[in-house]
């Protein structure tokens, strides 16, 4: 009786008959087998509830289902077909976090996506490309290293600028005012104030020239002293602009000064007590002026080159306003800079670089102790790492006398802008609408150098670009004087100071005439190399001398490979090509380098060589924003 109950019963059963569970309930054969048919179709086909750790499910490439959908968990889209996905019931796995500081680790792909509402990669490509398109994602985003200038901003800017037109409305004396339209820009028919002009040099003498709505643009003043931060796009006038100011207050000082007036006339009866003498001859021998060693102007600058340029333009005004300005440079020995400083016809300005004035104020601190106007020019260099220990001790030392600080910058980085927050929270800001952006009138071209026929060769895709600008300056020079050559003047930029040597010596070898710029260069050497670069006057070599004796030498064409020494100030009025031999590593080396080209209104074309390694969407919106006039971010 026994066995024959036993054998109506299926050995699924049988099993649970022996060790019954609490409400355990036999099944006859055919409603166990429908039983088990059932557990097989809901289980995806395999007869074990959970899958071993080591096998992928066949479902693994499905998309993952969203948690918190109200689904239930471990239903049949559930954790077992994706190896232990997010449950509704569990805790999300550490692997879909994407908040917090080690949200990027172990990725396959760059975390560019935004946080909130963010895409699955799993999903499709035209829905994550919309997404990104709403969220306005952008590549240059991602490297933040410049502070970012609102449009509304910029628009009000534009709107101040309007109310000036002419230098004749600034409160100039007479005599500088004479000096820019007789001197500084002789031979312009139409004399009109560039953007950054229009707008700093009203702050900086203290000018309200209207269209402020009611407030005034005089700057707020700590301590006595007066700061501001002049940002503009390069080759804007920013020289001009800071200058033009601060010789305006050494005329004026020079007006109330007394001791100035006396030494003056006991000067000039000196001249008549001995006659047609030289005044070279016995001016040695003379009382020092009350303003030797002690000027009242200090320009800063990174580089002997901007010594150099900045100077020019200050004895170009000071031969009609009647001041005395000199330079400190290491082009010059030990013994020209001590009689620049301690001359007896005493000294106004002085233009030096941090680290030769910082030594000199060690040994002779007064010579700081009169300075009523300090400027920073390039001072987002300045007041990076390499030159801020110098450049504040400069600062700090002329600080009790100063009445006014002017930092001066073509970009605003990031660093910069927390440094005057902590440093100078009270500055006024003067900025350009075109701040960080590159002019449109500057071209970008791109080469693609992982394609034939350069095959990863950068230096051969370099090589060949100058060759194609030679080859286009030679078409244009076809009907002219055979016997002269009108050379194009060109600087590739490098990221390496290895890579200068290295560039130079690979475009010799191709006939091009090329020189390597970087740190060891001697500083006279870099003088000599930039000057036909500053210079505005055509190049011209007769055709002879341009070949070389060298069937295969480009004539028409003259490089400097060089880093971003050469990038920073320099006014290369020359250059109208500019090749990045390297893609620069933030924008702010872009704005630098390509604004090496196209200064001063003039057009100019920029080359970027792109390798397999390089950033190609920071290019491509890069090249897209100059297009569009829009600033780099």
């Amino acid at each position: 009786m026994w066995k024959t109950a036993r054998d109506s019963v299926c050995l699924l059963c049988r099993s649970s008959a022996v060790f019954p569970p609490r409400t355990t309930t036999l099944l006859e054969p055919a409603q166990c087998r429908t039983f088990a048919t059932r557990r097989v179709a809901e289980s995806g086909g395999s007869r074990s509830a959970r899958p071993a750790r080591m096998v992928l499910s066949d479902r693994v490439a499905r998309p993952r289902p969203p948690t918190g959908t109200g689904g239930k968990a471990g239903s049949g889209s559930g954790s077992k077909d994706y190896g232990g996905g997010d449950r509704g019931d569990r805790k999300p796995s550490r692997r879909n976090i994407v908040d917090g500081p080690f949200a990027a680790m172990n990725r396959t792909v760059a975390n560019i996506d935004r946080m909130e509402g963010r895409v699955s990669r799993h999903k499709k490509d035209d829905k994550r490309k919309g997404e990104r398109k709403g969220k306005g994602f952008k590549a240059l985003n991602m490297q933040r290293a410049l502070t970012t200038i609102g449009y509304g901003q910029r628009s009000s800017i534009k709107e101040r600028m309007q109310y000036v037109e002419s230098f004749d409305q600034f409160e100039l004396l007479p005599s500088v005012k004479q000096a820019v339209a007789g001197e500084v820009l002789k031979g312009m028919v139409d004399i009109k104030p560039t953007p950054v002009q229009r707008l700093a040099i009203p702050a900086l003498l203290g000018q309200d020239v209207g269209g402020g709505n009611g407030r005034k643009k005089r700057g707020v003043k700590v301590d006595g002293r007066r700061e501001f931060l002049l940002a503009a796009e390069t080759g804007s006038g920013k020289t001009l602009a800071y200058l033009l100011p601060a010789v305006n207050a050494i005329k004026v000082a020079e007006e109330g000064d007394e001791a100035t007036a006396a030494w003056n006339k006991r000067l000039e009866a000196e001249k008549i007590a001995r006659g047609d003498k030289p005044m070279a001859s016995w001016i040695d021998n003379f009382e020092p002026h009350p303003n030797t060693a002690r000027p009242r102007v200090v320009v800063l600058v990174p580089t002997a080159e901007l010594v150099e340029q900045v100077i020019k333009v200050a004895k170009t005004i000071s031969h009609v306003a009647k001041f005395k300005a000199r330079p400190l440079s290491a082009n010059y020995d030990a013994l020209k800079n001590q009689r620049n400083l301690y001359s007896t016809l005493g000294v106004d300005m002085i233009v030096s670089t941090p680290h030769l004035l910082a030594t000199i104020a060690e040994s002779d601190p007064n010579v700081l102790s009169r300075v009523s106007h300090l400027v920073i020019d390039e001072a987002d260099s300045l007041l990076d790492r390499s030159f801020a220990p110098e450049t504040t001790k400069v600062v700090d030392r002329a600080m009790p006398s100063l009445k006014q600080l002017v930092l001066c910058s073509a970009t605003i980085p990031k660093r910069l802008d927390n440094y005057l927050v902590d440093r100078f929270p009270d500055m006024t800001r003067i900025t350009t609408p075109n701040l960080h952006a590159i002019p449109r009138r500057v071209q970008l071209g791109v080469i693609d150098v992982s394609k034939d026929p350069y095959r990863n060769n950068k230096k051969l895709a370099c090589a060949d670009a100058i060759w194609s600008i030679g080859k286009e300056a030679a078409a244009q020079q076809t009907g002219k004087n055979t016997d002269e050559v009108d050379v194009k003047r060109i600087m590739v930029f490098v990221n390496e100071r290895e890579t200068t040597q290295e560039v130079a010596e690979y475009l010799v070898s191709k006939g091009i005439d090329a020189v390597a710029l970087h740190r060891d260069t001697p500083e006279h050497r870099q003088s000599e190399m930039l000057a036909s670069f500053t210079s505005n006057e055509p190049l011209i070599k007769p055709a002879k001398e341009a070949e070389g004796g060298n069937r295969r030498h480009l004539a028409h064409t003259k490089v400097i490979v060089a880093t971003d020494l050469a990038s920073r100030g320099i006014d290369t009025l020359a250059v109208r090509h500019v090749v990045l031999y390297d893609v620069p590593h933030t924008t702010i080396d872009f704005i630098h380098r390509l604004g090496r080209a196209g200064r001063m209104g003039r057009r100019g074309r920029g080359i970027v060589l792109v390798g397999k390694d390089d950033r190609r969407d920071v290019v491509a919106e890069v090249k897209e924003s100059m297009f569009m006039g829009q600033a780099l971010v």
